[in-house]
């Protein structure tokens, strides 16, 4: 029987214990969501009493042999952790039968992190990795199998897969093309987590499931900028971006503030993306203490006087000209608007940069400026010459182009078009069997947007070397798969979506180019080529930008479509004038239809 000193000794002992686990926190935890660290509190916890048994029984003058500590250590150790994390598994279990069960492929930090948030999270559960080496196949991580990439579908078979993940390293070497080609084959969706970028900068977490990435859907490594000479050419300048609230302005706002200029304006016409824009901008500023002054001005680039003020007001040395109509059914559909925008806005925008000693101006162009079929490409290549004509009247301003394929994610972009048709249930709509496109993603852009403005001389055209087109329907195929459902044909019947074809809309082609001439210069970039392009004398683009204005202000649309065609643009129309009001006879000249490369006047 034990003596009181005995009693005593093992009561002080578990008020003692009791009061080292509530300071390490060990009853605050909750035991569902318990982790691996609550095993060091417990064993500190425990050391902690084992050696209070010891002081307590030489305080009190009572036998403690010297196994008992040891022994009650472990035993204390065994009930406190084996207790909690027993019950935590069986929590666990019970929720995890309601969970999609997710394969992550990946087995690095990244899907290590991953495969941790999901387990506390709500809607998934890890069962398994994908590894990119094939040594990895039949490890284990904590308690999950890895499978190498070539065993991806047994993994997907064996585990009951409802789900994969993309969790690869972004400096990862791996060839995209192929990983996407297995993971197409896959019938359960695909989708990714963000990348390390947006984790450090605090705009997403791990667990943000979404959709494959532009970038994974292409399938290819994304152009790298060379970052010190761009960063040579923005850090501590005024720099001025118009169309600031646009897909490719914005981004090009995100990645010249983390360029650290002195000053960024933002200019914009659009109250609401301007607004979203700057509230975006200053919030990344203030959390990552780039220190760099904004400016949200409203403005449209057709107003020389505003445009002139603006740069003076902040001295500015770079101006990024993205503002633009790019949507070609559109600017078909708004012949005049389209080109007072893209080609006088151009010119006025750049004519005050040069008013206000600005050093660089660099335009955002695009493919379909390279013998264009339409007013949208025609405009473009027409703003292009504006810009060689005043590279060759003065030398103060050093001008540019930039000419890129089409931009995936932005605004009028085939992939969230395809997205919301296929979670509609289909049919998915690619205008025709054939059409090819160059893609880019917008940070892509961006980035050659950046470089071309630090490596620009006076007159020249950027574009980038995009590897191999791609063929619309194939991408609208590709996305179907990677969402886990079938396409719907006529050798499957029993398919999920269907692919249907509309016929090419006005302006449309089928291919798009990058340059006119087949002769590119290289540049220091090995991925951004030089074009050697016809220009005009600013004398002759002076006088057809006269005309121009004079069709423009009695709205014939028919004289612009006409001028547009008789300069060295290389525009042949492929179809007649669909512009609104010029069709439906409230222009205040007589209609017209281009036929033929000719413009016919029509009766009233």
């Amino acid at each position: 029987m034990p003596s009181d000193k005995q009693l005593w000794v093992s009561f002080v002992t578990v008020v003692v214990t009791i009061g080292a686990f509530v300071k390490l926190g060990l009853y605050r935890a909750v035991i569902r969501y318990i982790s691996e660290h609550a095993l060091l509190a417990i064993f500190m916890g425990v050391v902690f009493s084992s050696v209070a048994l010891i002081v307590l029984g030489f305080l009190f003058q009572t036998l403690v042999p010297r196994s008992v500590p040891v022994i009650y250590g472990a035993f204390a150790f065994m009930l406190v952790a084996g207790t909690r994390f027993g019950v935590r598994t069986i929590v666990r279990r019970r929720n995890d039968r309601s969970k999609d069960g997710v394969l992550i492929v990946g087995a690095g930090p990244k899907g290590m992190q991953l495969a941790s948030a999901l387990a506390q999270g709500v809607e998934y559960r890890p069962l398994g990795f994908v590894s990119m080496l094939n040594a990895n196949h039949k490890s284990m991580i904590g308690n999950l199998p890895v499978y190498a990439i070539d065993h991806i579908e047994k993994a997907v078979r064996d585990l009951d897969v409802s789900r994969v993940l993309l969790a690869v390293e972004d400096d990862e070497p791996v060839n995209r093309k192929e990983l996407m080609r297995i993971l197409e084959g896959l019938s359960v969706p695909v989708q990714t987590v963000p990348s390390m970028s947006e984790l450090v900068a605090g705009v997403a977490r791990i667990n943000d499931i979404r959709d494959l990435e532009i970038e994974d859907l292409l399938g290819r490594d994304p152009v790298r900028p060379d970052t010190a000479i761009v960063a040579d050419s923005l850090y501590q300048k005024s720099v001025m971006v118009t169309g600031a609230g646009g897909s490719i302005g914005s981004e090009l706002c995100r990645q010249i503030l983390r360029h650290k200029p002195s000053t960024l304006v933002l200019f914009e016409q659009s109250e609401f993306s301007l607004y979203s824009i700057e509230r975006e901008l200053h919030s990344i500023n203030e959390v990552e203490g780039l220190g760099v002054s904004l400016h949200p001005v409203l403005g449209s680039v057709a107003h020389r006087r505003r445009g002139e003020a603006v740069m003076r007001a902040f001295g500015i040395q770079t101006v990024y000209h993205a503002a633009a109509y790019k949507h070609v059914p559109l600017v078909e559909h708004n012949v005049i608007e389209g080109v007072q925008n893209n080609v006088f806005g151009t010119w006025h925008t750049a004519e005050a940069a040069i008013a206000a000693g600005v050093e660089r101006f660099v335009l955002i162009s695009t493919d379909k400026a390279v013998r264009p079929t339409n007013v949208m490409g025609a405009s473009k290549r027409l703003a292009e010459l504006v810009l060689q004509g005043l590279a060759q009247r003065q030398s103060k301003t050093v001008f540019s182009m930039v000419r890129f394929g089409n931009v995936l994610g932005s605004s009028g972009s085939v992939v969230p078009l395809f997205r919301d048709q296929i979670r509609d249930g289909g049919p998915v709509t690619v205008t025709h069997q054939d059409i090819i496109r160059y893609f880019m993603t917008i940070p892509e852009a961006s980035q050659l947007v950046l470089q071309a403005g630090s490596m620009g001389r006076g007159g020249e055209v950027f574009v980038l070397d995009m590897g191999e087109p791609v063929k619309i329907a194939d991408l609208a195929r590709k996305m179907i798969h990677l969402m886990g459902l079938e396409e719907k044909t006529d050798d499957n019947p029993a398919g999920d979506i269907e692919v249907v074809y509309t016929g090419l809309r006005p302006g449309e082609k089928l291919y798009e180019e990058l340059l006119i001439g087949d002769d590119p210069q290289g540049t220091a970039h090995p991925r951004i080529m030089m074009a050697r392009e016809v220009s005009m004398p600013w004398d002759e683009v002076a006088q057809l930008l006269e005309r121009l204005s004079s069709a423009s202000h009695t709205f014939d649309c028919g004289k612009v479509v006409e001028l547009l065609r008789s300069a060295p643009t290389g525009y042949a129309p492929n179809g007649e004038v669909v512009d609104l009001v010029w069709c439906n006879g409230e222009a205040l000249s007589a209609p017209a239809v281009a036929v033929d490369g000719k413009v016919h006047r029509l009766n009233p």
